[in-house]
């Protein structure tokens, strides 16, 4: 199973960072992982770009491919201001277009350890719009009981719920007939 991690947070040391390399180790034996750093260097979605046959960017289309060859998605994103990160929604909008993604089992997580949940909701229904199965397994109520810094080890609940998530990923994934 192919994996495209993304994080929503831009900040080097971020939780979401540090909850992904967690879910990384945890991932099923077989599994390629990828995080993908290109958030940042994504230019603004701007339809026009996106339009006619035209070349897309080649950040955009770096993005497009590796969001294409992955069987699934683990997304982990922070909450600003009560929705998604602009960065990562305009990652998002870049995919929008992209008739290969239809279906492809998307597991979001949540690093807050008190909240996130407007971020969460808003970004879960960005992703049922572009027609993605956002897993019902997905962690998108806080299930860490402190924030997770870099290097620091999932207290052991915490490991097994994500555990359990990501073996729904493989499931999803196994079903699609991708892996």
């Amino acid at each position: 199973m192919r994996v495209l991690a993304i994080s929503g947070s831009l900040r080097a040391r971020s939780s979401n960072r540090a909850l992904l390399r967690a879910a990384e180790a945890l991932a099923p034996p077989g599994t390629e992982w990828e995080t993908y750093e290109g958030l940042a260097g994504l230019p603004h979605f701007n339809p026009d770009d996106d339009e006619d046959g035209r070349p897309v960017p080649p950040s955009v289309a770096d993005l497009r491919y590796r969001a294409v060859a992955a069987d699934g998605w683990v997304i982990s994103s922070p909450e600003y201001a009560h929705g998604v990160p602009g960065s990562l929604k305009n990652a998002l909008d870049w995919l929008v277009s992209c008739p290969e993604l239809p279906g492809k089992p998307v597991l979001l997580l949540n690093a807050s350890a008190a909240g996130g949940n407007f971020a969460q909701a808003a970004l879960a229904e960005t992703l049922r719009t572009m027609s993605l199965e956002v897993l019902a397994e997905s962690l998108t109520a806080p299930f860490l009981s402190r924030k997770l810094q870099e290097g620091s080890e999932l207290e052991l609940a915490a490991a097994r719920i994500l555990r359990r998530s990501l073996d729904a990923l493989t499931a999803a994934t196994r079903r699609r007939g991708t892996q």
